[in-house]
């Protein structure tokens, strides 16, 4: 297989791109919402806000940080999604549905640049869900 046959090289330069901001913005929000941990598998532990003693507080404090840890878990997926499709690029299998094979388009993968599928793929993924 040709590496990223399906792709013209001015799209496949665009998506670098696109990715590449969102991977800066992403890792800007993991920093912002998040502190070094050693003891977690990324390193990266949710920071717990501090707004003072009383009860309404407390509740407002837990309230946050669950909210910011649920945040986090979909910035890292994001990041993980964002790796593994530079992954793909590398390894020349970027723009090849995982599932049938074929191309996926252009117009999906500037779309969606993390992509992995087709569209018809995707549609019946959902639909057996």
């Amino acid at each position: 297989m040709k590496k990223n046959q399906t792709i013209s090289s001015d799209t496949l330069n665009k998506i670098k791109e696109v990715l590449l901001a969102e991977k800066k913005r992403v890792l800007a929000d993991l920093k912002n919402i998040s502190k070094k941990d050693i003891r977690e598998s990324d390193n990266r532990a949710a920071k717990f806000p501090e707004y003072g003693d009383k009860p309404d507080e407390n509740a407002q404090e837990i309230n946050d940080f669950s909210t910011t840890v649920v945040t986090q878990k979909v910035l890292e997926k994001s990041l993980e999604d964002i790796e593994k499709t530079f992954a793909r690029i590398e390894k020349g299998t970027y723009g090849i549905c995982k599932y049938c094979h074929k191309p996926i388009s252009e117009k999906r993968l500037m779309a969606r640049p993390t992509a992995g599928s087709c569209i018809t793929c995707k549609t019946e993924l959902q639909e057996n869900e």
